[in-house]
C-alpha cells in the first residue's frame, strides 16, 4: 500500500468534479451537472482562503477526496476545518482511507493555534458514516442545520 496525502491542485480538477458527480449519485439519488460541479472545484482550487481538497493518492492514481471549508468561529478566535464532499473510490473503501484523511486535518488542528476544531454533517440515515465518525472521537452535537438553497 503506497497511499500518500497531497493537496490538490490543478490537474486535479476533473477528477474531484467526476468523484462529487459520483458521490451525489450514490448518496442522495441526485444528479449534479459536471460542468458547473468542476467550475465549483476550480473555484476552491484558485481561492485556496476559501479552503482546500485533500486527496489521496495510491502512487499516480487519486483514490480519494475530500474537501475542507474554513469557518470562521469567533468564539474560538480561530477557523473551524469544515469536511465536506468526502469521497473514497469504492474498491477502497473500508481500508483506513478516511481515517488517513480525518488524521492528517486532526494533526493540522493539533499544530496550530489558528485551526479550532473539525466539524462535518452527515445524511440522518448514513448509519455506517456515523459508526465511524464516532469510532474516531468525533461527537453529535445539539445543533440541528437549516438550509434554504437555490
Amino acid at each position: 500500500m503506497n497511499y500518500n496525502i497531497i493537496i490538490a491542485d490543478e490537474k486535479h480538477i476533473e477528477t474531484i468534479a467526476d468523484f462529487q458527480v459520483k458521490m451525489a449519485l450514490e448518496t442522495e439519488d441526485y444528479k449534479l451537472d459536471f460542468e458547473t460541479v468542476k467550475k465549483g472545484v476550480q473555484h476552491v482550487i484558485d481561492n485556496q482562503s476559501v479552503g482546500r481538497y485533500v486527496l489521496v493518492m495510491d502512487g499516480d492514481k487519486c483514490i480519494a477526496s475530500m474537501l475542507n471549508l474554513y469557518e470562521w468561529s469567533d468564539w474560538r478566535c480561530g477557523n473551524v476545518l469544515w469536511i465536506h464532499s468526502l469521497f473514497v473510490i469504492e474498491e477502497y473503501r473500508r481500508k483506513g482511507i478516511f481515517r488517513m484523511m480525518y488524521d492528517y486535518v486532526k494533526n493540522e488542528v493539533d499544530a496550530t493555534e489558528e485551526l479550532r476544531g473539525l466539524r462535518l454533517y452527515v445524511e440522518k440515515n448514513n448509519d455506517r458514516a456515523q459508526t465511524t465518525y464516532k469510532a474516531m472521537g468525533m461527537t453529535k452535537e445539539h445543533y440541528d442545520m437549516y438550509e434554504w438553497l437555490k
